[in-house]
């Protein structure tokens, strides 16, 4: 499926969600993935903070920080860099969203996990994000686990990728851990 019409399909359907199922389906999410050894063995961890659209990130960030040390990105023009997440040091940055402030930035090497938004997954570890390609800049050289987070509608068939896609590693929803063979 072409990512401009998988865009469309799940801007919709979101629409159609409660806040008490967002919130459901996010606990849900991340419930599966503190349980996870990846999680549990795995220190520095990048996560993002979520748009409302996007599955809440809040509650478990906040659940976490005393015990993992969490990243959160930041734009910088068309590239994304890490600072540690404190959440006395937050702005409102591009696109909305709060982003680190501070100087202390952190290279993409020292990350262990990358928690990783999507528009939309597949089986395969496909990704389709916004459309800007700030992800795909990031995670080109990364080692680090790459999970993908996202409502069971958001898994989807198949997505057309590029060759400068960067798939993730695991992809987690509401009702699947589904761990991404390597090809």
């Amino acid at each position: 499926m072409k990512k401009d019409d998988i865009r469309r399909h799940v801007k919709a359907r979101k629409t159609l969600l409660s806040e008490e199922e967002k919130l459901s389906a996010a606990e849900s999410v991340f419930n599966l993935l503190e349980r996870t050894a990846d999680f549990l063995l795995s220190d520095r961890i990048l996560m993002y903070h979520s748009l409302p659209d996007e599955l809440s990130t809040r509650a478990f960030i906040r659940k976490w920080a005393g015990r993992k040390h969490f990243y959160l990105p930041r734009v910088n023009g068309v590239n994304l860099e890490i600072l540690p997440y404190d959440e006395s040091r937050l702005a409102l940055g591009s696109f909305h969203i709060e982003e680190p402030t501070g100087s202390d930035t952190t290279a993409i090497d020292d990350m262990e996990m990358i928690v990783i938004p999507g528009v939309a997954y597949d089986r395969s570890g496909n990704r389709v994000g916004r459309g800007k390609g700030y992800y795909d800049r990031l995670l080109a050289d990364s080692r680090a686990r790459k999970v993908g987070v996202a409502y069971d509608f958001q898994l989807v068939d198949e997505i057309d990728s590029e060759p400068h896609d960067v798939r993730v590693d695991v992809v987690i929803t509401e009702n699947h851990h589904l761990i991404i063979r390597k090809r």
